[in-house]
């Protein structure tokens, strides 16, 4: 069936950050890039607002049969390559780092990931193996650093350009019908932001600390259009509505900032009280807080300490240092 222009145009304009213009157009690697980082953080979908035609007569004519020799390649698409190959690897960096071989196997393959979901997008893509295997052999080269996803990604980039090609045609028999495409696609989204998930469940203060940072500086990219500000807002404010209406409660502006304060102020007050057990200022860094709390824990110790106060006073300490360690952050009481 033919695709339309306006229809294209339509679900570009509901729905273009989660890609379902592109899912309408069979364009599901670009659909998933999209789901994935909101439209390119936003960029690419406004520059696809002189592209859908293109993407549409693409749709409607196919991959052309008997072409030959590689496709061209342009320089957005390589500069993408680069990016979304950083962009998972710093994902990556966020939710998997406590792995075992990360930066040997865990990272350098979701680095890999990224590049190539780039290089399929369109009727281009790419070998699968080499590039993830030149992140493979590159990755040991930077292990360790946090700025590995970098040169990475630019070797991955370099590999999937050099190896790129057409896809086959596709026929009416071998195109999959909505259903199965939708399931992959859930899949892929849930492989990817499952790790991240876990954690920011696993390190909330930290989490909304720099979610709400992120928040703040998205929405003020986008100043100069305050209609496109509201639709960002709210869709990444959805889930707090949804629990709303479950909840029973209401939801009125700038609710969610204020619910945001009340959870940093209760985690500001723990980390301040950790700072007064452990005798520290709000200055202090990873080592100063690690010889503080050994010097105290080994005072405190019940085996050493016949004080009735002392093994309730080791567990304060233990937990003390527990929470700076995960959420201690010295600017933030500035």
């Amino acid at each position: 069936m033919a695709k339309s222009v306006m229809v294209t145009y339509a679900l570009w304009a509901a729905g273009g950050p989660l890609g379902l213009h592109h899912l309408y157009l069979g364009r599901d690697s670009h659909a998933l890039l999209w789901m994935l980082t909101l439209g390119g953080f936003g960029f690419g979908w406004a520059r696809e607002f002189i592209r859908i035609p293109a993407y549409v007569g693409e749709a409607n004519q196919g991959a052309e049969k008997g072409k030959r020799g590689p496709p061209s390649l342009g320089p957005v698409r390589f500069a993408g390559q680069v990016c979304i190959g950083i962009y998972f690897g710093t994902v990556a960096l966020i939710g998997l780092h406590s792995l075992r071989f990360f930066y040997l196997i865990v990272l350098p393959l979701c680095v890999g990931a990224g590049v190539h979901l780039v290089s399929s997008i369109g009727q281009q893509t790419s070998d699968l193996q080499k590039t993830l295997t030149t992140c493979l052999l590159i990755s040991p080269i930077f292990y360790g650093s946090t700025f590995s996803p970098l040169p990475i990604s630019l070797a991955a980039s370099v590999t999937a350009a050099q190896h790129r090609k057409f896809k086959p045609s596709q026929t009416p028999e071998t195109t999959q019908k909505l259903g199965p495409r939708l399931y992959r696609l859930g899949l892929a989204w849930l492989a990817f932001s499952a790790p991240l998930g876990y954690c920011i469940f696993h390190n909330t203060t930290a989490t909304l600390y720099y979610l709400s940072d992120c928040v703040a500086a998205l929405l003020d990219i986008f100043w100069f259009l305050p209609w496109l500000r509201n639709v960002l807002e709210y869709i990444l404010l959805m889930p707090y509505r949804i629990l709303c209406v479950f909840t029973g409660g209401g939801y009125y502006e700038e609710a969610w900032r204020k619910v945001l304060e009340i959870l940093l102020r209760e985690y500001t007050e723990k980390e301040k009280e950790a700072l007064q057990v452990l005798s520290l200022e709000v200055e202090a860094s990873v080592e100063e807080i690690t010889h503080s709390y050994r010097g105290l824990a080994k005072k405190w110790h019940p085996d050493h300490n016949p004080s009735k106060d002392a093994e309730a006073m080791f567990m304060k300490i233990q937990e003390a240092y527990e929470v700076l360690l995960r959420h201690h952050r010295p600017q933030r009481f500035k």
